[in-house]
């Protein structure tokens, strides 16, 4: 299969790929890509990278990405190989039952895909989680509402940071994917936080609405269908108070919204919707490369 090319205003720095060709590297990472998540799935607090890691980085130096249009000034950016995202992980604090969720996740028959692409869609990574955990406790968040939980890992990670008083709508489809979020909420004391809305989400954000909860969350994290962002974010914008925050997973998706051979449903769904919150006045927005991209955005007070 052909390998597509990088961008164009994106070069590497030939000095550091002395031995090895990029593209074989490429190429030997989505050979092992599935043993690497099998791998990766298993973190916690690592000393070092698994060994899958680093027998996969040291092929050569961590190659360093040059913005080659001259108005970024030439601003010299480190991919995150498999060697610093081990090290990366290494320096999560995860808590214990958050690890053990992550871990029964990845015996689930459905996280068993036949792209390993296809995982990132539906699960959020240790550091992601720690970040989502962060930021809510920066706002010092009561309410929170996250549509998608697949397992409930990132919801967890949510509900374990807010305060007793605190409440996270949590919205999802799948029968399955909620009995074990549920088992984890009891395991971790976390339960009365958490109201569960089992259906579609767009449906389960309009009846908040409807029962008078405009302006009334601090939080939202996004992680489910793509092809429905722009319509659960115009929800949310109109729940979430003015200076709090609605995060969404998976905008850079896999890379391919910055390639232009690359025409899906989803990718041109995704193109449009970062597009559309970059122009979008009512809020203040930070797209973050962190797992497979996340953006953060702030209502503003003037919408």
């Amino acid at each position: 299969m052909a390998t597509r090319p990088f961008p164009p205003l994106l070069r590497l720095r030939s000095s550091l790929l002395p031995s090895t060709p990029l593209l074989a590297l490429l190429s030997l990472s989505s050979l092992r890509c599935r043993t690497t998540k099998r791998r990766l799935a298993s973190l916690h607090f690592l000393p070092s990278p698994p060994r899958t890691v680093r027998s996969l980085a040291t092929v050569t130096a961590p190659p360093v990405v040059v913005a080659e249009d001259d108005k970024y000034g030439r601003k010299q950016v480190i991919s995150v190989t498999p060697q610093l995202y081990g090290y990366i992980l290494s320096n999560v604090r995860e808590p214990p039952i958050l690890r053990e969720l992550r871990e029964e996740t990845a015996t689930m028959p459905g996280s068993q895909m036949q792209d390993f692409l296809d995982l990132a869609e539906h699960k959020v990574s240790p550091d992601q989680a720690q970040l989502l955990a962060m930021l809510v406790q920066i706002l010092g968040a009561q309410r929170c509402i996250e549509v998608g939980i697949y397992t409930g890992y990132s919801s967890l990670a949510i509900a374990l940071v807010l305060p007793e008083s605190g409440r996270l709508v949590a919205c999802e489809r799948d029968v399955k994917c909620l009995e074990i979020a549920k088992k984890y909420y009891e395991r971790a004391g976390v339960s009365h936080k958490v109201d569960i809305k089992h259906g579609l989400a767009v449906e389960s954000l309009r009846s908040l609405i409807q029962n008078g909860e405009s302006c009334s969350f601090d939080f939202a994290f996004v992680d489910a269908e793509k092809r429905m962002y722009s319509e659960y974010f115009e929800l949310l914008l109109q729940l979430v108070r003015i200076g709090g925050l609605i995060v969404i997973d998976n905008v850079l998706w896999h890379g391919k919204v910055a390639d232009p051979q690359v025409n899906d449903s989803k990718t041109i769904s995704l193109r449009n919707f970062n597009r559309k919150i970059l122009e979008d006045k009512r809020i203040s927005t930070s797209m973050v490369p962190i797992g497979d991209g996340m953006t953060i955005c702030q209502k503003r007070a003037d919408i």
